[in-house]
């Protein structure tokens, strides 16, 4: 629930899942022991592993880019996600991913804001059927780890498709382990293919001028570096980068400016134009993470990001999570996350661009705003896995609500659930 705003736009699902499922399917270096001196060598993963992700995501606002900055911003969204992690030999790992995305929004019901009935009004939803899609992904990765179990070797294949937009993607990554598994060093690489079906709003179809571009090429490269201070403290420093070409803006967002006279279809102001914005943009993201142990009770998890790009956006997120163990199995989680950012140089309110501007979105994911978050979670792990659930030991459950809120009066809620179980 814009968890990293900066770095992804509307391609972050691909990358999210991709980033998970490469996460899921190596083991962390202090769950790995060394080759032993017999023949037995301990497995990468013992057992196939099942995961069972879903959520559940409400929105709502006043300032919806595809009616140009002012109107209904409310949405819903049902995701669930099913991960199958399967050892292929003592060293590898095959990870297959599979999510649906079910969503209805108001803002893009107003696409076409006069097929339903009643007035069009932007602050309403259309009751005509562009309000509703599904997007569905797949992910596909194998991780292969060397016989000392020091080197972890990674590569990902996935695809995505929604009503006006497709993607393939693809990448690797590899770990290196050293100073006896107390130090990491990780290097990942992704590509991410995209293709729009261009649909621009209702009243502007039919010109010819409006776009000559439908793709969008994405390449993303990370480098980590984590490394064990103590018995009691683990740091983490990242680096991001970002580099994007193609159609950047978003076909159907409109856009009105100031020196032209407005033009109404009963309450529906008619879009001077859509949203234009640069054919690249270069992002940069600096991380670090410290994870500090109290006590056997408690845990302490920090994270600071610096974010830049050359569109003029510059952010600041701060992320702190209390771990709390209430007993041999249950875990309660609290957090809390303060994000900020400035505008894009191109962004602008509702009638506030000029028709002298080569470049113009009203879209608020790109104005400056100061967000804030409250999550709190609940976990229950068995690692003996002595519960059964349709043959399967139950491994773990994770239940997390939170609350999202902007200073310009967006807010939004989510509700995730996560099962995992072995087979054993």
């Amino acid at each position: 629930m814009a968890a990293i705003e900066s770095l992804t736009g509307r391609g972050a699902r691909p990358v999210l899942i991709a980033l998970l499922v490469v996460y899921c399917s190596c083991v962390p270096a202090q769950d790995v022991a060394p080759v032993a001196a017999t023949t037995y060598k301990k497995r990468v993963l013992e057992n196939a592993e099942l995961q069972i992700l879903s959520s559940y995501y409400a929105q709502d606002g006043d300032n919806a880019a595809v009616t140009g900055g002012r109107g209904t911003e409310e949405l819903t969204d049902v995701h669930p996600t099913v991960i199958l992690a399967m050892p292929l030999s003592d060293d590898g790992v095959l990870t297959a991913s599979f999510g649906v995305s079910a969503y209805t929004s108001a803002s893009s019901s107003n696409v076409d804001p006069f097929d339903g009935r009643g007035q069009a009004d932007p602050f309403q939803a259309s009751t005509g059927a562009s309000g509703d899609d599904i997007w569905i992904n797949g992910t596909l990765t194998y991780a292969h780890s060397s016989e000392d179990r020091n080197t972890v070797v990674s590569g990902t294949v996935s695809g995505s498709n929604e009503y006006d937009y497709q993607s393939v993607g693809f990448g690797g990554s590899i770990t290196r382990l050293l100073n006896e598994k107390n130090t990491e060093l990780s290097l990942k690489a992704n590509v991410f293919l995209d293709d729009w079906k261009l649909i621009y709003p209702i009243e502007l179809r039919g010109q010819d001028d409006l776009l000559d571009e439908s793709s969008r090429n994405s390449f993303n490269l990370g480098l980590n570096f984590s490394q064990v201070v103590s018995r009691s403290v683990q740091g983490m420093l990242s680096l991001d980068l970002v580099q994007q070409t193609g159609l950047l803006s978003t076909p159907f967002q409109r856009v009105y400016f100031a020196d032209l006279t407005d033009r109404f279809s009963g309450n529906f102001p008619l879009a001077d134009d859509i949203e234009r914005l640069p054919d690249s943009r270069v992002k940069l993201a600096l991380g670090g993470r410290l994870h500090a142990y109290l006590n056997e009770r408690m845990v302490v998890r920090s994270f600071y990001r610096y974010y830049a790009d050359d569109w003029g956006v510059g952010s600041h997120t701060l992320n702190v999570e209390l771990p709390v163990k209430l007993g041999q199995y249950l875990t309660v989680r609290p957090s809390y996350r303060f994000y900020t950012q400035t505008a894009a140089d191109y962004f602008a309110g509702f009638n506030e661009h000029l028709t002298d501007n080569r470049f113009y979105t009203s879209d608020y994911d790109l104005s400056a705003f100061v967000a804030n978050q409250f999550s709190i979670g609940l976990s229950y792990s068995d690692i003996l896995t002595r519960a059964r659930l349709l043959g399967w030991g139950l491994k773990s459950i994770d239940v997390n609500i939170s609350a999202y809120g902007r200073d310009n009066g967006f807010r939004a809620t989510q509700l995730s659930l996560g099962v995992k179980v072995v087979n054993d």
